[in-house]
């Protein structure tokens, strides 16, 4: 697989939605290429409307900088090296988890983001969005 096709974004997204069920919580779930470009987007029944931008930018940021969002936290807090990164690129880096690269070969190919609840619920909604491409 070179690139993440409508059909395996559409899979990635149920599976994450899957997990979002289970966790009780309506996210937002996203799903780029590898050029950051919007595959398809996913917002279900009553999740959060500011959740579709914040969406789509971790899984924008994960492209962009080929890691994880939440690897950007601790070094972008007050006084830290990278404070005020998220100002940066039109305001588009988003410094917490929930954005997650989807890599191929040793490959960024794309990326899912998840918005809608607390951190940790993003990054595992978003990590079993991942799960459904490293199991094909």
């Amino acid at each position: 697989m070179s690139k993440v096709s409508l059909e395996l974004a559409k899979e990635i997204i149920a599976g994450a939605e899957e997990e979002a069920r289970k966790i009780g919580v309506s996210m937002v779930i996203s799903v780029v290429d590898e050029g950051g470009n919007l595959i398809a987007i996913h917002r279900m029944d009553d999740a959060w409307i500011a959740s579709v931008d914040i969406a789509q930018n971790k899984a924008w940021t994960s492209v962009a900088l080929k890691m994880p969002s939440a690897n950007l936290a601790e070094a972008t807090v007050p006084a830290a090296e990278l404070y005020g990164l998220n100002t940066t690129n039109n305001g588009r880096l988003v410094v917490f988890g929930g954005g997650i690269p989807l890599v191929n070969d040793g490959k960024v190919v794309g990326a899912v983001g998840v918005s809608g609840s607390s951190v940790p619920h993003d990054v595992q909604v978003a990590e079993a969005g991942v799960w459904v491409l490293n199991n094909k």
